[in-house]
């Protein structure tokens, strides 16, 4: 699978990756170096779980996911949930 943040987003297709030089929330998030400013509220939930990734989540998909869809995500609205759910099938296998 591609490298999927930890809310789904495909890095590969991330302008803050391809036009800032991120490293990848993975990287970056646990520093509190977002490309934003600060640390990300996404990537630090699913951390405070123990868990990879927002797929893994009781709640998933929660709201928080639901709204960075609607406004971070480089692919569109709702693609982010997708590649989860994809991770998450190929981690099951």
């Amino acid at each position: 699978m591609k490298n999927i943040s930890v809310c789904g987003i495909d890095c590969a297709k991330c302008p803050f990756m391809l036009d800032q030089k991120c490293e990848g929330c993975r990287v970056v998030a646990p520093q509190g170096k977002c490309v934003w400013g600060g640390t990300c509220d996404t990537h630090d939930c699913a951390v405070d779980q123990g868990l990879n990734h927002c797929g893994q989540c009781k709640n998933f998909p929660c709201e928080q996911l639901i709204n960075i869809g609607k406004s971070e995500n480089p692919e569109g609205n709702g693609i982010e949930i997708q590649n989860l759910r994809d991770l998450l099938e190929e981690e099951n296998k």
